[in-house]
């Protein structure tokens, strides 16, 4: 279905059109959309690329972007599968997986375009893509190194006890942030101990099945600590999570100090 509606666009929408998603990495079900990719060696304006789409068959075309950005985002349907159409230039790409392989770029949000790059199937290509993926067939060293540290940051520095102040009643909110933060956490040392690319978190039980190096029952224990309807408990799980995480890893400045700070959190909670 990707392939036949990237058939349908023109030459002049882009030299790369790539699946990505769940559907290009094999965790696809009835539930998914189809995630392109489509890179132009320059940016056409964004109606232009939503008039390329609907000539192409996509109905009900929306867009999006914030003011002043580099890329667009177009979504609609092709007989009756939802399909998302995400347009960055050549540069652009090119720019992220510098910034990826020299370590500059540790956040999730950013860093997952390496994980889809990897993982993309081509529908049209120049030999883009091949090169992109020959870039990322070696996960650097340099940056697991940089993103456990980054990752690990927040364990420590303020005594445990401090973390009771997000168990008071009506603060479940600060809370939730913390939790899905450290599950976050977790996910993104998990991976850099497996030089694997950061996936995005849906499917987890899949996605992390592969990696052989993790805490036990790693996807069931994040369940369960997002699932825990008592604050308390559910932070301790967290905590529990963390460390055995943190213990895995080499012994860095930030997780040498989280090895100290997280069992004082699990006993402060006990």
């Amino acid at each position: 279905m990707a392939r036949r509606f990237a058939d349908r666009l023109p030459a002049e929408a882009a030299e790369e059109i790539v699946l990505t998603g769940s559907a290009s990495s094999g965790v696809a079900d009835e539930l998914s959309d189809l995630e392109l990719l489509l890179v132009p060696h320059q940016l056409a304006p964004l109606a232009d690329c939503a008039r390329m789409l609907e000539a192409a068959g996509l109905e009900d075309v929306t867009t999006w972007t914030p003011p002043g950005a580099d890329s667009w985002w177009c979504g609609g349907s092709f007989q009756r599968v939802r399909i998302e159409a995400i347009w960055w230039p050549t540069a652009k790409v090119e720019a992220r997986l510098d910034g990826i392989l020299t370590a500059e770029i540790v956040d999730h949000a950013r860093a997952r375009t390496a994980e889809a790059l990897a993982n993309g199937l081509a529908l049209r290509t120049a030999g883009g893509l091949a090169a992109w993926q020959e870039r990322l067939a070696v996960y650097p060293l340099a940056l697991a190194e940089a993103v456990i540290e980054d990752a690990a940051e927040a364990w420590g520095g303020d005594p445990p006890e401090t973390m009771l102040t997000i168990l008071r009643p009506g603060d479940r909110l600060a809370l939730t942030e913390w939790l899905l933060a450290d599950a976050e956490r977790v996910l993104r040392i998990v991976h850099a101990l497996n030089r694997a690319w950061e996936p995005g978190w849906k499917r987890l039980p899949q996605r992390v099945a592969a990696l052989p190096l993790k805490p036990e029952r790693l996807a069931e224990r994040v369940e369960e600590v997002l699932l825990e309807p008592d604050g308390r408990r559910a932070l301790r799980l967290s905590a529990e999570l963390a460390a055995d995480t943190v213990a895995l890893a080499p012994a860095t400045p930030c997780v040498v100090r989280a090895r100290h700070w997280l069992p004082a959190l699990v006993e402060v909670l006990r």
